[in-house]
């Protein structure tokens, strides 16, 4: 264990951005990882320095970085959705659910692993994210998701809160049906909203 991870997280209580501007360099990868969350939370993280994180050699760093993206939309996901990691791409489809706004570019990255990526944690992320966002593009990888496996198929019931129509009613009333409780009770939860709309 090094020695700097308890000074680099100290650093972010204390404001001593040289410590934790010191540690976006080190060869440890928790270091970094730390680094990113002690100048976050001292205000004194760049844009600039996330977008660095994006490229580093450990997923941890770069989950990190994307998670912090997730509260500002200025900075792109796109290469993030791209990452050889699925943990990172996972947790960049939860990031780009959360920025304020997408680009088309990255609604389109998000609807293509909505549907077609291999790990299910990366489909079921990626549809939360397109009916947080709500652009009726999403909409029909959203309804795919309906019809997934029974964890995606929850969250892609509640990602339906957004939208209406034939096809939205249509998968719904199948949810209620469901063979999986959990899916009931997600299509139970939202069908009043959806109802009074």
């Amino acid at each position: 264990m090094t020695g700097r991870w308890r000074e680099v997280a100290a650093a972010g209580h204390a404001n001593d951005e040289p410590t934790a501007r010191a540690a976006l360099g080190s060869s440890d990868n928790t270091d970094r990882v730390l680094a990113l969350g002690a100048l976050q939370r001292m205000g004194r993280l760049s844009d600039d320095d996330v977008r660095a994180s994006f490229t580093d050699v450990a997923a941890g760093v770069r989950r990190r970085g994307v998670m912090i993206a997730a509260g500002r939309p200025s900075i792109s996901l796109l290469s993030m959705l791209a990452d050889p990691d699925v943990t990172v791409v996972e947790a960049a489809a939860w990031a780009a659910g959360e920025q304020e706004r997408v680009g088309d570019d990255v609604l389109g990255a998000l609807v293509v692993l909505a549907t077609d990526a291999t790990d299910a944690l990366v489909r079921e992320a990626s549809v939360a994210a397109l009916g947080a966002i709500g652009d009726e593009r999403g909409l029909p990888a959203i309804l795919a998701g309906c019809n997934d496996k029974s964890a995606i198929r929850r969250r892609a019931v509640l990602a339906l809160a957004p939208f209406s129509g034939a096809d939205v009613d249509a998968a719904l009333a199948a949810a209620l049906e469901d063979r999986d409780w959990q899916v009931r009770q997600a299509a139970e939860d939202i069908a009043p909203f959806m109802r009074d709309g």
